[in-house]
């Protein structure tokens, strides 16, 4: 009896499991009608065709090559990233070192009880 219930629950879990790496690996591809304008297909990594179908008016649209959208980084990786292809380009020019920065000396109030020679 055990051994079926074990056997059920392998069959689900296994099919839970390609379902959601199914899900994974779905990809949003773009397309251009020349009547209707652009529009997203989210369709299988891999199996875009070149053309594919209007949902609008049912003509041919071709696919259009993007690059990938940094919508989901935070302002900060964001404005790193622009910093850094800026740079690239136009380098950031130092006519001279830096001053040092002076770090105010603090000593511990313990060292003052230590016994001295």
């Amino acid at each position: 009896m055990w051994r079926v219930l074990i056997r059920a629950r392998l069959r689900r879990s296994a099919r839970l499991a390609s379902t959601g790496i199914r899900r994974l690996l779905m990809a949003t591809y773009e397309y251009l009608c020349s009547r209707c304008g652009p529009f997203d297909v989210k369709l299988a990594i891999g199996t875009a065709p070149k053309v594919n179908d209007c949902p609008v008016c049912a003509g041919a649209a071709r696919r259009v090559y993007s690059s990938p959208s940094f919508a989901l980084t935070s302002s900060t990786v964001a404005a790193l990233h622009d910093r850094e292809e800026q740079a690239r380009e136009t380098p950031a020019v130092v006519s001279e070192v830096p001053p040092r920065k002076s770090v105010p000396q603090h000593p511990h109030p313990a060292l003052s009880r230590l016994p001295r020679p």
